[in-house]
């Protein structure tokens, strides 16, 4: 979503300057010239750049520090294998999702089945405690608002015990998204960088004649706008699979989280239409890494690789989770779309 921000962070530079101060001589170029390599979404953002002054938060953030180490991550992948562009940029959203986020995602699996297990004996306090405050509550001449508030206050204190006990505070869960999260931008910026020669390295605008050259099967230039919609839509597709299987293993779901889950449904129908005005770049990177979450939410699923990683176990685990998640699916779509009929 950030790569739909005008690009404020180019660096003034006379080649450049003379390319964008007139949006009609940049698609038209005279005289035989090379015509420039900026899609004219982007050469029309840089004139308007021209004429307002650089500046603003997004440059901050292109030329940072993270985005320049996500910058050299993908050049030296590139150096280093010999691949194409396309090549290089898989390859560094497989070791990335594989190296940081797998892990990640195995520790949150990790905490959330330590807190599952912990349900049991949270609810036995709460059943307990809400004796003792009823009893306390008539001896004393409490109010209702009193006790009320002495049982959550009281609660609260157990239950974050309980967390310390076994170490396993549900906000540890949340470790992969400060990650992932984080990691994405910047991966995607970087060759938001690549891709309209902004780079802030020596290599910047022969990374993005490479680029145009990049690519395979029908985008051949990854500087470019996926015109098929392809890419786009694949990425959309894939990001709601994985919602449907969240969905799917989720039981006894609260009114919140229904909320949420229709919240990231509409994201990622959305995305599609966002992925469709970004460089081809960018949407092979944001497919790869939906891919690579799809499969790593379909392997922590495996019996035998949650035993690998030592999660423990829950009475919602089952032993043969796949057959389950594909009848689950048949009796949510399938079966329900055969009634209709």
């Amino acid at each position: 979503m950030l790569c739909r921000l005008s690009v404020r962070w180019l660096r003034p530079r006379p080649a450049l300057q003379v390319r964008v101060l007139d949006p009609l001589l940049a698609r038209a170029p005279a005289g035989g010239a090379k015509s420039s390599a900026l899609p004219v979404w982007a050469v029309a953002s840089v004139s308007a750049v021209g004429l307002s002054g650089a500046g603003g938060w997004y440059e901050a953030l292109a030329t940072s520090a993270p985005v320049q180490g996500a910058e050299d991550v993908l050049l030296f992948a590139h150096t280093a294998s010999g691949l194409p562009w396309w090549g290089s940029i898989l390859l560094t959203t497989v070791v990335l999702r594989g190296a940081v986020t797998l892990p990640l995602a195995a520790y949150q699996h990790y905490i959330l089945a330590k807190v599952e297990n912990l349900q049991p004996e949270i609810k036995n306090i709460a059943r307990h405690l809400n004796q003792e405050v009823a009893v306390r509550a008539h001896q004393l001449g409490w109010s209702k608002r009193v006790a009320r508030l002495t049982y959550l206050k009281t609660m609260r204190r157990l239950v974050s015990e309980l967390y310390v006990r076994d170490n396993c505070h549900p906000f540890k869960a949340t470790v992969l998204v400060w990650i992932q999260l984080p990691m994405w931008i910047f991966m995607s910026v970087a060759l938001r960088n690549f891709s309209t020669g902004a780079a802030h390295s020596e290599a910047g605008f022969s990374v993005q004649e490479q680029l145009t050259a990049g690519g395979v099967l029908w985008f051949h230039d990854l500087t470019a706008l996926d015109s098929t919609w392809i890419l786009p839509v694949s990425v959309g597709v894939i990001n709601l699979l994985i919602v449907e299987i969240f969905a799917l293993q989720k039981l006894g779901k609260s009114r919140f989280q229904t909320y949420i889950t229709h919240f990231v449904r509409a994201v990622s129908v959305l995305m599609i239409p966002v992925a469709a005005t970004v460089p081809s770049s960018i949407v092979l990177y944001w497919l790869c890494s939906s891919f690579m979450g799809l499969s790593q939410n379909l392997l922590l699923r495996s019996p035998g690789f949650r035993q690998l990683c030592r999660i423990p176990l829950t009475k919602l685990d089952s032993d043969t989770p796949y057959k389950d998640l594909l009848a689950a699916f048949h009796s949510k779509f399938i079966s329900r779309k055969s009634r209709t009929f």
